[in-house]
């Protein structure tokens, strides 16, 4: 079985910053992309950012240039590293990870359990 577990998250100020962890444990060959979600309540889930193995990321169009994501590939990790925080950020953040559990097998996709991210005065 394939385990992601999210730390970091946490209740900030306008304009502070926090740094999510993503660690990917279990079975695992390599990962092909990791990404962070989050949901807003009432809101449906979505991408906040993505990358890919050799480095290649994307960012939802409401966190350029305030959020950043990383990967180790060696250590199956993750980050997100968010700036400037807003309160409409405010959501619980999922990791994703699309995980190859043996070589030349297909690979899946996992989700993390998520962590909550409050930014309010």
């Amino acid at each position: 079985q394939v385990q992601l577990v999210e730390s970091g998250g946490g209740s900030v100020q306008p304009g502070g910053s926090l740094r999510l962890s993503c660690a990917a444990s279990g079975s695992i060959f390599g990962i092909d992309e990791m990404g962070w979600y989050r949901q807003a309540p009432g809101k449906q889930r979505e991408l906040v950012a993505s990358i890919t193995s050799d480095g290649t990321t994307s960012y939802a169009a409401s966190v350029k240039g305030r959020f950043t994501i990383s990967r180790d590939n060696a250590k199956n990790l993750a980050s997100l590293q968010m700036n400037s925080l807003k309160p409409e950020d405010t959501a619980v953040y999922y990791c994703n990870a699309h995980v190859v559990a043996r070589p030349a097998m297909s690979g899946m996709g996992y989700w993390g359990k998520g962590t909550l991210v409050t930014v309010s005065s």
